[in-house]
């Protein structure tokens, strides 16, 4: 029998598998145990194939009985990522190679030809091999780029089958990874610079940007809402190396990327998504759209049309940055740190409030259009902002570029100033890290408490705007909040549309 090392991906980490092979006396059989999935069991014709490409006999024409089995034996094993092990363990047995696998992590899904593709989940496997002093990965080269910075380990890029053999044998040499810290870049501006007429709501996004804030545009069709959401994406910084190993680590898995991701990631999912793509779950529990929004932005326009159980689903992960997912046998912590960015018209025609076109909807047609958006949730975003009609000549006048870069670094100066302070961006303080690091006169308090009252604010409303007047003293680089950060903050907390 011959053991070889394999893994398997639970939530976001890795756990070992042992891939072992026997080989037994009797009539051929090729059996895969151990709660294996469809695609695993399928690999016996990939396999087969794929080993007579490079000239040795295949599973298939051996006349005896051979047994692959994966363990643990009670843990679920799906996709194609065993391909590698159980061809090298077949071959070791039935003493087709001479090669030490002891000690080796190996990963890859065969094509017909031997071929080593690329696999998602790459970086959770060498983070894996690593925490287990693991000496040497094998996996495709097609995922090098992706683990090329991590260093305490050598990791072999393999391009096929044979080469990985005689590289194992000693008659070919395969050169291991060389680490290589990435550089991080600040992408070119996509949409910022150019959004035309909306120079009052310009303001607005550098403050969601650089204090991470909850936004929600509404407004008539068509009058800019979505491209203020996807122009915030063009202001936040690039994220520090090791928020960007977590990012990197999260899309490695579920999501599909060549290199380390220093950009924040912007997910914008459509709104007939199900609850388990929004969320995450499944069958066997997997992140969803929360979770890839991890560290960036998670925008979801016409907020209304998505469901219910997707809407009031966001409250928890919006106050707790993180989502558990429980099942019978198992439960699972996804991260879910993300800035959510809403959309949506204020009735079911688009046109309640407009200035120039009239709605045709009933007021309880309106009624019942909004309250698909339930008060908790609405309490939970920080800012509101009505995107009004554009004047054409507006829209049609030669915009003025601004510096983009300028106004970035004030957002990552504003940033750190938080990060220094608090360890965490001002959306992300609880009511004791409130009340530690936020301190304002009486004139201000006394001026709040008027305001809260005639407005009807909650309480979570006024630390909203606590945290806000925060933000936007830290983007002035003013150590004091003033009144009229309070006064803005209020201001931002308005929402005409949902209290008529």
């Amino acid at each position: 029998m011959v053991k070889v090392l394999a893994g398997e991906i639970v939530g976001l980490e890795a756990i070992p598998v042992e891939v072992e092979v026997g080989i037994l006396s009797g009539l051929h059989s090729f059996t895969i145990v151990g709660l294996a999935d469809k695609a695993i069991n399928e690999a016996k014709e990939r396999i087969s194939l794929a080993i007579k490409s490079i000239g040795a006999k295949p599973p298939l024409h051996f006349s005896k009985k051979i047994i692959v089995n994966l363990a643990p034996a009670d843990l679920k094993k799906e996709g194609t990522i065993y391909d590698l092990s159980i061809a090298l363990g077949f071959l070791k047995a039935s003493k087709q190679i001479n090669a030490f696998l002891e000690d080796k992590l190996f990963i890859g899904e065969l094509s017909l030809k031997g071929e080593i593709r690329k696999i998602k989940g790459a970086l959770c496997y060498v983070l894996m091999a690593k925490k287990l002093n693991i000496k040497e990965v094998y996996l495709p080269k097609d995922n090098e780029k992706e683990v090329k910075f991590i260093d305490g380990i050598d990791i072999y890029p393999v391009k096929n089958l044979k080469e990985l053999i005689e590289h194992l044998e000693g008659k070919f040499k395969i050169e291991k990874l060389i680490p290589q810290k990435p550089e991080i870049i600040w992408e070119e501006d996509k949409i910022f610079s150019y959004l035309k007429g909306l120079e009052f709501f310009k303001k607005i996004i550098q403050i969601v940007a650089a204090g991470g804030h909850h936004v929600l545009f509404f407004g008539s069709p068509g009058t800019g809402k979505s491209l203020l959401a996807q122009a915030i994406n063009d202001l936040l910084p690039p994220l520090d190396f090791n928020d960007a190993i977590e990012t990197t680590l999260i899309h490695s898995i579920y999501g599909d990327i060549d290199e380390v991701l220093f950009k924040p990631p912007f997910r914008s999912p459509h709104h007939s998504s199900s609850e388990v793509a929004i969320l995450g779950g499944g069958q066997k529990v997997k992140a969803g759209e929360i979770t890839l929004a991890h560290n960036g932005i998670l925008f979801l326009d016409e907020l209304p049309e998505f469901s219910r159980k997707v809407i009031e689903g966001l409250r928890e992960p919006l106050e707790n940055g993180e989502i558990v997912i429980s099942r019978a046998k198992e439960k699972i912590k996804f991260p879910a740190k993300f800035t959510l960015v809403g959309a949506m018209n204020p009735c079911p025609c688009g046109w309640y409030g407009d200035s120039e076109k009239e709605c045709k909807c009933t007021v309880s047609e309106i009624r019942r259009y909004q309250k698909k958006i339930s008060g908790p949730l609405l309490d939970r975003f920080d800012i509101f902002v009505n995107v009004p009609r554009i004047e054409p000549e507006k829209i049609l006048e030669s915009n003025k570029r601004e510096d983009i870069f300028e106004i970035r670094e004030k957002i990552k100066k504003a940033r750190e100033i938080q990060i220094k302070r608090q360890g965490k961006l001002n959306r992300d303080l609880n009511f004791k890290e409130i009340e530690k690091f936020i301190n304002i006169n009486k004139e201000m308090k006394d001026f709040l408490k008027l305001a809260a009252e005639k407005l009807k604010l909650s309480p979570r409303a006024i630390h909203k705007i606590l945290k806000i007047s925060r933000t936007l003293a830290d983007f002035e680089q003013k150590e004091n909040i003033e009144l009229l950060h309070i006064q803005e903050a209020i201001q931002y907390r308005q929402s005409e549309f949902f209290e008529s």
